[in-house]
């Protein structure tokens, strides 16, 4: 799905980030909410994860993008996350592909909770929590049913995955 503009081919510098994460937001607004994440491509190019999700091949993966502060520089942020419906709000998972380290977004969120959820083709404000206790493991259980990946993630990265859910402001 790239162009070849985009595209790294040198084996030895992972894949840009920015330039991917660019792709998914525009095609999560182009296709109300969906997006393939990672492309045959992308694969090839070294990025592994997030892995290809069972049942989400044709459309694509339901993603929610949030807007969000940078914890350290301020500067404004947009993730495209893989999400669980909770009521008429999301929870979200920071899987970071297994690494030691929470993923940014999270860290982003824990100091800037007032966020933005842009979920198909409506924005919402949205206040960020993390799940604890009962919460958490139920909804934890819920998203490794669907995503038994995020187990391997979790027992990768030598930490609990934490689990933010994102409460619509009413």
């Amino acid at each position: 799905m790239p162009d070849s503009s985009t595209t790294n081919t040198n084996e030895t510098t992972p894949p840009d980030i920015n330039n991917w994460n660019d792709r998914i937001i525009a095609e999560v607004r182009a296709n109300a909410g969906y997006a393939a994440w990672s492309s045959a491509e992308e694969f090839a190019a070294g990025r592994p994860v997030p892995p290809r999700v069972p049942g989400f091949d044709e459309q694509g993966m339901p993603l929610i993008l949030v807007h969000h502060t940078g914890a350290k520089t301020g500067r404004a942020r947009i993730s495209p996350l893989f999400y669980q419906p909770v009521g008429d709000d999301w929870a979200v998972f920071g899987t970071h592909g297994g690494s030691p380290h929470h993923p940014a977004w999270y860290r982003n969120l824990m100091a800037n909770p007032q966020v933005t959820v842009e979920v198909g083709t409506e924005r919402v404000p949205a206040v960020a929590r993390r799940a604890e206790g009962a919460e958490r493991e139920r909804l934890w259980a819920k998203e490794v049913a669907l995503v038994p990946k995020f187990a391997e993630f979790e027992a990768a990265s030598g930490r609990q995955i934490p689990v933010v859910v994102l409460e619509r402001v009413h």
